[in-house]
């Protein structure tokens, strides 16, 4: 529907940020509900970072997201932050309150959360430990969202001991205990667990391989890939070869979305097929 001046706004800072696919995504929900709204890109340098954000409120918009690199940074901006975002460190939305206040939450572990409830849904925290590759800001998410889930055990997997073992202490909590284990022994602390997921871009197009042997890794176990540039992974393909029930990476790409879009333009959002199919042929008209 045509834009007027009363639509509600929102968008996404990055710099750069004409790579984001999140402007189709919330196009897509705001066409599906007849929104009279727009949801824009906005390339901001790092140094203009706080002035961006302080302007939302004076410029009508409801709220954004944050994508690289200000998901850390724009921490300090915030009037107010949720306590995944503080655990994790990062942020990826911005919600503009009616008194002009900035708010600041991770729907990432939303979006893991989701997507894994989606497409997995026979999965169960009591199933096994979780062992999870890599030791970036996406793997924080993860962490956060298998301890909120009740995990007991995740088993951290990095190329980098230090990174891991310093994710290792800013997530650790009472209730779930990290481990961390060097990268050469991937394959054998599979033995025994009831999930796996890749945070790494091993896999990605243009990137290496993930070189995995899943042997160890017991038949029933979900095997999640947080890449969605290949939807089907090497990893993913193998793990199906097993038997083993698979997780794709879009999904918590269009599921992190739905909380930031339900605040700003007052409808819920559902991830559909027709959805995921309109997100797929972005990407492959990119390539």
């Amino acid at each position: 529907m045509p834009i007027t001046g009363a639509a509600r706004l929102a968008g996404i800072m990055g710099w750069p940020i004409a790579h984001s696919r999140s402007p189709a995504l919330h196009g897509f929900w705001l066409a599906q509900h007849g929104i009279d709204g727009a949801y824009v890109p906005l390339a901001v340098p790092p140094e203009r970072l706080e002035q961006a954000l302080r302007a939302l409120p004076a410029l009508g918009f409801r709220g954004c997201n944050l994508t690289i690199p200000h998901k850390q940074a724009a921490l300090k901006v915030m009037d107010r932050v949720d306590a995944f975002a503080r655990r994790i460190g990062a942020m990826n939305t911005v919600i503009v309150t009616p008194d002009g206040e900035l708010e600041g939450s991770n729907t990432d572990v939303f979006g893991f959360r989701e997507n894994l409830r989606e497409q997995a849904p026979a999965w169960r925290a009591a199933s096994g430990p979780a062992v999870v590759l890599g030791a970036g800001g996406s793997a924080r998410s993860v962490i956060a969202a298998l301890g909120a889930s009740g995990v007991g055990e995740i088993r951290l997997v990095n190329r980098t001991l230090n990174r891991a073992e310093t994710l290792a202490r800013d997530l650790a909590v009472q209730e779930t205990r990290i481990t961390v284990h060097p990268w050469e022994s991937r394959a054998a602390i599979l033995e025994g667990a009831g999930i796996l997921v890749n945070t790494t871009s091993l896999g990605m197009d243009k990137e290496p391989p993930l070189d995995l042997d899943l042997a160890a890794l017991p038949r029933g176990a979900v095997v999640v890939d947080i890449v969605y540039v290949p939807l089907e992974t090497g990893l993913l393909a193998s793990a199906r070869r097993r038997g083993h029930p698979v997780v794709d990476g879009l999904g918590m790409l269009l599921h992190q979305g739905r909380p930031g879009f339900a605040a700003w333009f007052g409808a819920e959002p559902q991830v559909t097929p027709a959805l995921r199919a309109a997100m797929l042929a972005t990407f492959a008209g990119s390539r």
